[in-house]
């Protein structure tokens, strides 16, 4: 008998472990994603861009080398391909890190990352979005462009988003909220309500890029949904913007951390947001490019 039991003991433990090991096999993007640093994966031969593409021209990246956002990013892929038709724009769509040249940029006015996570560029890719930027591109970011996945890049973690991914809803993690259009009278927000309900995996940030004299666009209303993370951690902001945007040379930069769920990009206030948005950066909307709104005076207590 009590050979018996070992036995159905032992034969539990083998199955237990080849159930885990399978599970590990299937999961294993993933876990490297998440859990062991993101993958490491670089391109030096780029895609073949079309010879007849029109200007203005949007180039939408969705690279992950950390999580990846299947579905949101198919949804978005889709919508701004539609934009571009729509407005006769030239569009292309790509997740190979070497259509990051000098040469290649210069065939376009403005970036998307179409939640592109981790580390996805070469020491020389960085360089040419950098100067792609600086010299006049547009960059619009998309959710989890601003996550923490990118912190090994300081000047893009702190130049380009200007603020650090701390957290998200856990509790739960997707949650209906109320966001206020903060700044009206700015091309990106042009249709939006002054508020509107809307669900999200919302995100916190270390610090308001206000503080920093970005231009605020749109805040979330921390006592209509529940700011609390992993671990019962409190994720309240007190100034919680969920859209911003500011000047980087004379390139326009804006980022938005709405747009996780693929739902997202089916929203009409959402999808007003990002096409105002990608318009202006490819600068066919708004004025020239000044220094950034500066800080507002602090508040008396």
């Amino acid at each position: 008998m009590g050979r018996t039991i070992k036995r159905l003991v032992l034969w539990s433990v083998l199955l237990l472990l080849l159930l885990f090991g399978v599970s590990l096999a299937r999961n294993w993007d993933t876990i490297q994603r998440v859990f062991l640093g993101g993958l490491k994966v670089h391109e030096t031969t780029p895609p073949n861009i079309p010879s007849d593409l029109p200007r203005p021209a949007i180039l939408v990246f969705s690279k992950t080398n950390g999580f990846r956002h299947e579905e949101a990013i198919s949804a978005a892929n889709g919508l701004f391909s539609r934009i571009a038709k729509e407005r006769g724009w030239g569009y292309f769509q790509t997740e190979n890190g070497a259509t990051f040249s000098p040469e290649i940029l210069a065939r376009f006015d403005a970036v998307v990352f179409n939640n592109a996570s981790g580390d996805v560029f070469t020491p020389d890719q960085r360089a040419a979005f950098k100067a792609f930027i600086e010299g006049g591109g547009g960059y619009v970011g998309i959710h989890a462009a601003g996550d923490n996945s990118h912190q090994a890049w300081d000047w893009y973690t702190n130049n380009v988003i200007g603020a650090l991914f701390t957290q998200h809803t856990m509790k739960p993690q997707f949650q209906v909220a109320t966001v206020n259009t903060e700044d009206k009278a700015h091309p990106v927000t042009q249709g939006l309500p002054a508020s509107w309900r809307r669900t999200e995996e919302w995100y916190s940030f270390d610090k308001s890029p206000r503080a920093k004299g970005y231009g605020v666009l749109v805040t979330v209303d921390e006592k209509s949904y529940n700011p609390e993370g992993l671990f019962g951690n409190d994720l309240r902001m007190g100034d919680h913007p969920m859209a911003w945007w500011h000047c980087i040379g004379k390139g326009r930069v804006l980022y938005t951390a709405f747009g996780h769920r693929a739902e997202a990009f089916a929203e009409p206030e959402f999808r007003t947001l990002l096409t105002n948005g990608v318009t202006w950066a490819a600068r066919k909307q708004g004025g020239e490019c000044g220094a950034a709104p500066a800080a507002p005076a602090a508040k008396a207590k």
